[in-house]
């Protein structure tokens, strides 16, 4: 049975069905980059809390601006924008729900004009984005905006045919400003630090570029909320599909895979009204940034740290990672003992609880979450992720054999090739800069420690810590993963 609106009566008890109308829901939030993610995380809230009763001003219309998104537009759209979130429980219980609060989809490529004066409705009042970190068009050296773009350079000659997220947003904040309507919130949901301010700095940067008076406009009227979001979604596959028709009788071209747990901190900065997200377990704060720290050090921290080890000892997933006793010892040991000392406290967030939450969801069998994934683009994830960490390690002068370690461990697995000498690729835009490093065992420490736009200048200066990272690599080469383990738990 095909998932649409006509068969949701017909679905098995097991699966919850939107409870209400959805013929009158209006669209007050606009999403851009309607992936995986922001259909586990977002659009689940906002379904929650219209079956709780909210308001029906705040269904979302999802915009996709690449060719990537057509397929996307394309299965929503057979499927009255429904979807089935299927969530896959450490024990073997799944929870099945068809999401009801998308209930449009634009495809910008085809449909500029639409998309712009839906953006510029004044029924629409936040934005809301998931265009990935490239997205926004941010130099991750300088943190410069890249003005020099093609496509940017195309949107200020062509700002009513735009491609960008920037020009986009530009044009219908000045057709708002020309209509006299009040703007619209900006409201990131990507997973990078200060996603707010990130968005702030490039669509002003853009708006400059355009019109002076449009970007003041925009600085003194547009909120742009900082938040923490955090939902493991591993990406649908056909295998999901079929189960899904084999064990439900129910077609569904493009379901949601994700684990149970969801979390979103959100800065309470909105400047034309928002959702009660409050009700269904949105945390609302002054200040996000305290709760991001404590998710980069601890969770995405801790990915990167059995991403590599993991890898190099031949596990492909994080949950046979975690079922090994030295990994689970040292990712503990990570958390506790290397980024707990140094985070501080954290308002309505119990640290212990976090942490144990944390080793349950890595260990999740049926999340199949491959550490390949985690590998991917370390020279963009550890410097945000991890650095911060050693750097406090090394300025209070705490141990470092730890952290050394993982990062000794990345260094490593640049090489191509784990310790079953089975090779593997670097997907990594600077792998050919990272390779070079690593190639010549001689100079690795001072090439490696001395890219100053990865690590900064500090573990380069720090003699302890080339002495810690030197010694794990010794470590690793001559005995291996597992005996590195090992010898830091004997310690």
């Amino acid at each position: 049975m095909k998932l649409n609106n006509s068969t949701l009566d017909q679905l098995s008890p097991e699966v919850s069905v939107p409870a209400y109308d959805r013929s009158i829901l209006r669209h007050g939030i606009v999403h851009i980059g309607v992936g995986g993610f922001h259909r586990a995380h977002e659009a689940v809230y906002t379904h929650q809390l219209l079956q709780a009763g909210g308001s029906a001003d705040w269904s979302i219309c999802g915009v996709g601006l690449r060719e990537g998104d057509r397929a996307m537009q394309q299965v929503l759209s057979q499927q009255d924008h429904l979807y089935t979130l299927i969530e896959l429980g450490a024990d073997n219980t799944n929870v099945l729900s068809v999401i009801g609060s998308i209930t449009d989809f634009l495809f910008a490529p085809e449909e500029q004009d639409a998309v712009i004066e839906k953006l510029a409705s004044p029924q629409v009042k936040i934005v809301s984005l998931t265009i990935t970190e490239g997205g926004y068009n941010v130099d991750d050296n300088t943190g410069r905006f890249n003005e020099s773009h093609p496509d940017i350079l195309y949107d200020l000659e062509n700002p009513q045919q735009p491609r960008t997220v920037f020009g986009y947003l530009s044009e219908a904040l000045d057709r708002r400003r020309a209509r006299n309507l009040p703007p619209f919130t900006v409201m990131s949901c990507d997973n990078l630090p200060e996603n707010g301010h990130v968005a702030r700095s490039a669509l002003l940067a853009f708006a400059n570029l355009r019109n002076a008076e449009l970007a003041s406009w925009i600085d003194a009227k547009v909120s742009f909320p900082s938040s923490m979001v955090d939902r493991i979604t591993p990406g649908t596959n056909d295998k999901h599909r079929q189960w899904l028709t084999a064990d439900y009788d129910l077609e569904d071209g493009w379901p949601v895979i994700c684990e149970p747990f969801y979390q979103w901190v959100l800065e309470d900065d909105f400047c034309n009204g928002r959702p009660e997200w409050e009700k269904v377990g949105v945390q609302f704060t002054d200040n996000v940034a305290p709760y991001e720290r404590m998710k980069i050090r601890l969770l995405n921290a801790s990915h990167s740290a059995m991403a590599y080890l993991g890898y190099l000892a031949g596990y492909r997933y994080t949950h046979e990672v975690m079922a090994d006793e030295r990994f689970s010892h040292f990712i503990r040991s990570f958390m506790d003992e290397d980024v707990t000392p140094i985070l501080g406290e954290i308002s309505g967030i119990d640290i212990p609880v976090y942490k144990q939450t944390l080793i349950e969801r890595f260990s999740n069998p049926q999340m199949g979450d491959q550490l390949a994934r985690l590998c991917m683009d370390g020279s963009s994830k550890i410097p945000k992720f991890l650095v911060p960490t050693v750097q406090t390690l090394v300025n209070e002068g705490r141990p470092l054999s730890r952290v050394a370690m993982i990062i000794a461990s990345w260094a490593l697995y640049l090489r191509g090739q784990d310790e079953q000498g089975q090779h593997h690729e670097i997907n990594d835009p600077m792998a050919a800069r990272l390779k070079s490093a690593v190639g010549d065992r001689g100079n690795l420490t001072p090439e490696f420690l001395g890219m100053s736009d990865i690590f900064g200048t500090t573990l380069a200066s720090s003699s302890d810590f080339e002495e810690a990272f030197d010694a794990a690599l010794d470590k690793l080469e001559t005995n291996g993963v597992f005996a590195g383990l090992q010898s830091l738990q004997d310690a």
